[in-house]
C-alpha cells in the first residue's frame, strides 16, 4: 500500500478553504485588525488593489491605504461580505465575485468586489482585488 501526503486538488475543497479564508478575512476586519484582514493578499509587490477609480500596487501599499481611509474601529465598522460567485479560473486560481456592507457610526457603505486567489506555495492568496 503507497501513501502520499500530496493533496490533488479539488474544486470543493478549493471553494471551502477560499470561503474560509473570506471569513476570516471579515472577522480580521470587524475586530479592527487591518493588517490581520491583509493576510489573505499575497504579500509581494505584484498584488494589484484597484478601488476608487486608482489602481495600487504592492501589498505594503494596499495596507497603508488601508490605514489611511480605515483609521479606527468608527471607519471600519462591522463588515458583512455576501459572495455570489466562486470560479475557477484554472486548478490554482478562482475569482470570487461579491458584496460588501459596512455598517460604521461615520456612515454605512456597500459596494461590489471581484477577487482573485491563486494558490501559491500550496496555500490560497489574493493576487488582485477590485472594489467598488
Amino acid at each position: 500500500m503507497l501513501c502520499s501526503c500530496h493533496k490533488e486538488p479539488n474544486a470543493q475543497n478549493d471553494i471551502k478553504e477560499i470561503t474560509h479564508i473570506i471569513a476570516q478575512q471579515q472577522k480580521d476586519w470587524n475586530n479592527n485588525d487591518l493588517k490581520g484582514f491583509m493576510e489573505a493578499y499575497h504579500q509581494t509587490d505584484s498584488l494589484f488593489f484597484y478601488s476608487g477609480a486608482q489602481l495600487k500596487t504592492g501589498w505594503t501599499t494596499t495596507l497603508d491605504s488601508y490605514k489611511k481611509n480605515y483609521p479606527d474601529a468608527s471607519h471600519t465598522g462591522e463588515l458583512t461580505f455576501t459572495i455570489a460567485k466562486i470560479h475557477p479560473i484554472n486548478q490554482d486560481s478562482y475569482f470570487v465575485m461579491g458584496e460588501y456592507m459596512l455598517k460604521r457610526t461615520v456612515g454605512d457603505a456597500k459596494g461590489t468586489f471581484m477577487i482573485i486567489f491563486k494558490r501559491i506555495d500550496g496555500k490560497w492568496k489574493i493576487i488582485a482585488d477590485s472594489s467598488c
